[in-house]
């Protein structure tokens, strides 16, 4: 069993596995710092400086100015803002993955091709031959002056 462990490891599919998801975990930082520091802020202005993050509802009879109030007496709260941000992050995820993909799928799609693309077959014996004997007939064309007649030129 450690045998076959070993060579699990060795095939590099779970080191790939490894990467993909730091980069994933890195790559999502990135998205959230994006959604919220930049995206947000400007959705904010066409909605009149809403910060979907603080929307929310307290699960109480009293009401709470930020979710941060309420959390301090102990209120639970839905917070519906917090599922918009991440709904955004989410699509914009979505996007990016997607515009990734199909400039991958593009790029395969062009370096196939260009292996698919057969070369042009070598001519054949007889292709050739035809060849060689136009270019002798046309040596010796140029090598004996037309006189008119069928007949050897005279001198």
């Amino acid at each position: 069993m450690l045998r076959e462990f070993r060579e699990f490891i060795a095939r590099g599919n779970a080191f790939e596995l490894a990467v993909g998801i730091i980069i994933g975990a890195a790559f999502t930082a990135i998205v959230n710092s994006m959604v919220e520091d930049l995206i947000n802020p400007i959705i904010g202005l066409f909605t009149g400086g809403i910060d979907f993050n603080n929307l929310f509802i307290p699960l109480s009879t009293e009401s709470y100015p930020t979710v941060a109030a309420a959390e301090a007496d102990g209120v639970a709260v839905f917070r519906y803002g917090s599922f918009i941000t991440s709904v955004i992050n989410f699509l914009i995820i979505a996007w990016v993955v997607f515009l990734m993909v199909r400039t991958v799928n593009r790029l395969r799609a062009m370096t196939k091709t260009a292996e698919e693309t057969p070369e042009a077959p070598p001519p054949s014996a007889e292709a050739l031959l035809t060849e060689i004997r136009d270019i002798l007939r046309a040596n010796m064309a140029a090598k004996i002056p037309e006189t008119g007649s069928d007949g050897p030129p005279s001198s």
